[in-house]
């Protein structure tokens, strides 16, 4: 228990279009509102009695819309003190990034992103993709798994440059990251792309496509709508990744992905990766994947790295002052906290700001422009706290988070693994907090 003292130009138009012309207060006590509601009275008291606030403050409705309660999660799930784990800090990899069969110009790119030793998931896919084979990963959060298809699939494109490939990823804050790092590895290289997200003017989107892209990148929904307009034609693509597939099975994508799936090129290679295994992970690999090369790299859930441990909140106590109190230690100096609904998050956000703290906060009510800024505000430290739903938990890679906070409990143990995966990523060291009640 936590005691807490505008692209170049000279593109050739995509086949389809045959040129560039064309179309041109809280809500809380209420059952299944914000969490930050009444008191929950069978609650266990907390060690500090120095957090001890006045008044009803913020404590937790439990309650989720349509059933169900996330504290059946059990408490100790929550606690795994930070370890050394032998085989992997001892992990040689078989190969350096020079000795893969990649071109050139892919490995001077690679060199000047500072790669040389791959990591596990990237020693171990990148081979197998190159050879053309079906992939199913499984790795945890913050391990290197963008750049372990991104590398191989440009090698594809720079031997094919007719080759198209399609990303598929959970959320736009994802999708927009796997792009950036792609133009990262293909400057000069003449290789193109395009994200096409739900929450962006699908117009912008239209328009890139009217050039030809080797990447296509793009969150479901989106996708499914760009094709339905007939501005995407999935049998032309021979290539297809499903990153973060777990998160879009908890999203309700999977019809999405099955409309996807039955109409690109029966002939092609299909990467799927993962963090969790679940029997309906299990069932859509069986589905989607011919003769797949099986990958885990993961030795248990969460990280070896994090530290995690609980936050008891007893009755009497307020939450907002506990974490108030967590908060005002130096070592926190740059926190992911997680709340249940759009609507607590904000107002949590806030609060805090109200406190003196440099806040912001990332949920689906806020616009893309909104949602962008706070993110680069936090990835650049000139926020030192987001608030955010688990739009964030999943697949974003910010640097140097120290803690991650779930102020509410999530809804699933799965949930709970994708939060906590944004801190101690790669080989440092992070810390996460879960308060209970």
């Amino acid at each position: 228990m936590y005691n807490n003292s505008a692209k170049s130009g000279g593109r050739k138009p995509s086949s389809r279009f045959g040129s560039a012309s064309g179309n041109g207060g809280f809500r809380g006590g209420r059952s299944g509102g914000s969490s930050f509601g009444s008191r929950n009275n069978g609650s266990r008291s907390f060690s500090a009695n120095r957090f001890r606030g006045p008044g009803r403050g913020f404590s937790g409705q439990r309650r989720r819309g349509g059933g169900g309660f996330s504290k059946s999660i059990d408490p100790a799930k929550f606690i795994n003190k930070a370890v050394i784990t032998e085989e992997i800090e001892n992990f040689v990899p078989e190969h350096k990034f020079m000795d893969f069969k990649i071109e050139e110009p892919l490995k001077r790119a690679v060199v000047e992103k500072g790669y040389t030793d791959p990591t596990p998931i990237q020693d171990r896919a990148i081979p197998h993709i190159l050879d053309g084979a079906d992939v199913f990963g499984i790795a945890n959060t913050g391990t290197g798994k963008t750049a372990a298809f991104l590398i191989p699939l440009i090698n594809k494109v720079l031997l094919g440059k007719d080759e198209q490939i399609m990303v598929i990823a959970p959320t736009r804050e994802l999708a927009i990251q796997i792009d950036q790092e792609l133009k990262g590895f293909v400057k000069g290289m003449k290789i193109h792309s395009v994200c096409c997200s739900g929450g962006l003017p699908i117009g912008a989107q239209i328009r890139e496509l009217r050039f030809f892209n080797n990447f296509i990148i793009g969150t479901p929904g989106r996708i499914k709508d760009l094709v339905d307009k007939g501005r995407i034609v999935l049998s032309e693509f021979k290539t297809i990744v499903l990153d973060e597939a777990d998160r879009m099975l908890d999203m309700g994508f999977v019809n999405d992905m099955r409309f996807i799936m039955d109409k690109m090129a029966k002939q092609r290679q299909t990467l799927f990766f993962s963090a969790t295994l679940t029997p309906e992970i299990e069932t859509l690999t069986k589905e989607f994947l011919k003769n797949p090369v099986r990958i885990s790299v993961k030795n248990r859930d969460t990280s070896k790295n994090v530290d995690q441990d609980v936050v008891r909140v007893g009755r009497g106590n307020d939450k907002l002052e506990v974490l108030h109190a967590l908060l005002s230690n130096e070592e926190f100096d740059k926190v992911l906290i997680f709340g249940k609904t759009k609507h607590g998050v904000e107002k949590l956000s806030q609060v805090l700001v109200q406190k003196g703290f440099k806040a912001d906060s990332i949920h689906g009510d806020k616009n893309h422009f909104k949602r962008q800024r706070a993110l680069n505000l936090f990835k650049d430290s000139h926020v030192q706290i987001l608030v955010a739903t688990d739009v964030a938990a999943r697949g974003l890679d910010i640097a140097d988070i120290s803690h991650v906070i779930n102020f509410d409990i999530p809804a699933t143990y799965e949930d709970y693994v994708h939060r906590i995966g944004r801190t101690g990523r790669g080989d440092k060291k992070g810390k996460a907090l879960t308060f209970v009640e």
